[in-house]
């Protein structure tokens, strides 16, 4: 069962880790741009965080889920480090640009409190796992790593949440405002779970 979880996680972060390619391919009124209003597209910082966002944010994820799992940890410890580098500059750099994002979000100062929270929690339980890995602490490491990509894997539990309650409310706005404190609570919890268990 836990390795069926772990594949599904796996397909669904590789998945949502390639998403930052519609906006090459689609129209950008057909993508989360044609939500918002015409003032924060010509905001050139706004819209360059935005794509730093995506792109980074969908490197981290994309490459993040593949430093779980103690046969690979040990049996490559040098490219482990050399991800988890990766893995951390891209988390910081996409959750700064997430917390200046999250004052425009859609929805007003609920789903920004969300988001604006969502940044801040996983830019510090990155750096708290860089900072334990550097004091020669594995084990807390390894902990503060799994809630950084509890918060990275908000990007699909998002995807997810969004269409089932908007589904269930036939209201758009209202299920924006809960998923944006949804889409990584849960997530949070599930790693405080795993990390009970280690």
């Amino acid at each position: 069962m836990k390795k069926l979880l772990f594949i599904i996680i796996c397909i669904l972060a590789l998945l949502i880790g390639t998403y930052p390619l519609i906006y090459v391919f689609v129209d950008h009124k057909n993508t989360f741009l044609g939500s918002k209003s015409l003032d924060i597209i010509q905001n050139q910082i706004w819209k360059t965080a935005f794509f730093v966002h995506i792109i980074f944010g969908g490197i981290s994820l994309f490459i993040g889920w593949r430093q779980f799992g103690s046969t690979f940890r040990n049996k490559y410890v040098k490219l482990h480090r050399i991800i988890g580098r990766i893995y951390a500059a891209a988390v910081v750099i996409s959750s700064v640009s997430a917390i200046y994002m999250g004052i425009y979000a859609n929805g007003g100062i609920i789903s920004s409190a969300g988001f604006i929270s969502l940044g801040f929690v996983w830019l510090i339980t990155t750096l708290a796992g860089i900072f334990h890995i550097r004091k020669g602490d594995v084990v807390k490491h390894r902990q503060f790593m799994i809630y950084s990509y509890a918060c990275t894997f908000a990007a699909v539990t998002l995807r997810l949440w969004y269409p089932l309650l908007e589904n269930i409310t036939n209201d758009p706005g209202s299920s924006y405002l809960a998923v944006a404190w949804l889409c990584w609570l849960p997530n949070l919890l599930v790693a405080y779970c795993i990390n009970k268990k280690t």
